[in-house]
Order: C-alpha cells, then sequence, then structure tokens
C-alpha cells in the first residue's frame, strides 16, 4: 500500500472515532436535559425554546382564566418579591405580586406546560382553591416564555386559577429556589414568605396540611 493510501486510512479512522465520540457523549449527557429528581420535580425542556408568538385577546379569552388579584392596599412586610411585576395571563396586564397579595396569606405554584408533575398537581391546586374560598390566593406562576403553550396546557386540563407569566423565573430566583418544578410558596398576608416548597402536592389534604401547618389557614 503506498504511503498515500496510508495516510488516506489514517485520516478516516481519526473522523470515525472522533464521530463515535461525539455519540457517546450526547447519550451520556441525553438524560440530563430532561429529567425528574427523586421527588418528581420536573428540571427543564429536552429542547431550547423558541421564540414564541404574540398571544392574543381571543386566545386568553379562550382559556377562561381568573382575572389576577390587584393591589388592596394592604401593608407589605419586607418581601423579597418587592419589585417583581409580572404580566397576567388573563389579560396580559402588569402585576405587582407583593401588592397585589397583600392582605392574605397567598400560595403561589411556580410550574410550566413541559412539566408532567405539575400537570398532575395543578387540579388539586384548583380543588384546593375552592375548598379554601376567600381564606387564601391561589396564584400560579408560569415559569417559562411560551404563554402561549401555557394557556393551552391549563385549558387542556381544565384550570382556571389566577396565573401569571414569569418568562425569566424571578419569583423562583427572588426565593433562591433550585430550577426545578414545581414549587410552591408560601406567603403572609404581608407578603413575606412563610415556606419554600420544593416538591409537588400529591393531594388536596396534601396542601391543606402544608398551608395549616405554614401558615395557620385551615381549609
Amino acid at each position: 500500500m503506498s504511503a498515500e493510501a496510508t495516510r488516506g486510512n489514517t485520516w478516516w479512522r481519526w473522523v470515525v472515532a472522533v464521530v463515535i465520540v461525539a455519540v457517546a457523549a450526547v447519550v451520556a449527557l441525553w438524560p440530563q436535559l430532561h429529567r425528574s429528581d427523586d421527588h418528581g420535580t420536573a428540571t427543564g425542556p429536552a429542547t431550547a425554546t423558541p421564540v414564541e408568538p404574540a398571544v392574543s385577546e381571543a386566545d386568553r379569552a379562550a382559556a377562561a382564566l381568573a382575572a389576577c388579584p390587584r393591589p388592596t392596599g394592604a401593608p407589605v412586610g419586607d418581601s423579597p418579591l418587592r419589585g417583581i411585576t409580572l404580566d397576567c395571563l388573563a389579560d396580559g396586564a402588569p402585576v405587582d405580586l407583593v401588592a397585589a397579595l397583600a392582605g392574605k396569606p397567598a400560595l403561589i405554584n411556580l410550574w410550566a406546560y413541559w412539566c408532567g408533575p405539575c400537570a398532575e398537581e395543578l387540579p388539586l391546586l384548583q380543588q384546593f382553591s375552592q375548598q379554601a374560598g376567600t381564606a387564601l390566593t391561589v396564584l400560579t406562576v408560569h415559569s417559562d416564555p411560551g404563554t402561549g403553550k401555557a394557556l393551552s396546557r391549563l385549558s387542556g386540563l381544565g384550570i382556571h386559577l389566577p396565573g401569571v407569566e414569569d418568562p425569566n423565573a424571578k419569583v423562583r430566583s427572588a426565593v433562591g429556589a433550585p430550577a426545578v418544578l414545581p414549587v410552591s410558596v408560601l406567603l403572609r398576608a404581608d407578603g413575606t414568605v412563610a415556606k419554600v416548597v420544593v416538591r409537588p402536592f400529591h393531594s388536596v389534604e396534601d396542601i391543606a396540611a402544608t398551608v395549616a401547618a405554614e401558615l395557620g389557614v385551615r381549609a
């Protein structure tokens, strides 16, 4: 075999070796791109989220979500959520979280349209909200840029809780929660944080017991 042929064969062997290593790396990393931890929490979508199209008023109306709470003028404590304003899923209007939630205890639930455990938990939260009545506010926080997908997911699940859009995970960062979903944040009447729950709830009774223990609200 000529020297030129030998060099050609060697070059192809290197190419094949590089391809094999690259494929092995992708296979090794794939489970980490979209997984759940031991508590059933989801860590993120498998692929990058593309730029989402604008959401129309018709899309929002079709989801039939409850209106977001509005400021009542109630006093606010030293809350990490101060200064965070997010768009309401129902109508796109800006919501000052602390000002809107102040006045009574609240449970804010961080979720995303791609999160499996969130889809199991949301109906429980709606049932709990109906059970709690006006004693406590339950607000969902969609922690992903896909507003249209969020509305579609909520509609498919029959969820009509009030909710806001948090594409940059401001709430999660403010309360120091890890990058997993779902996460529930229990707020006192002055907007201060009583508890950050980093796990999905598994029953209405589970939610009620946690709320009673941390906020003193029995529903």
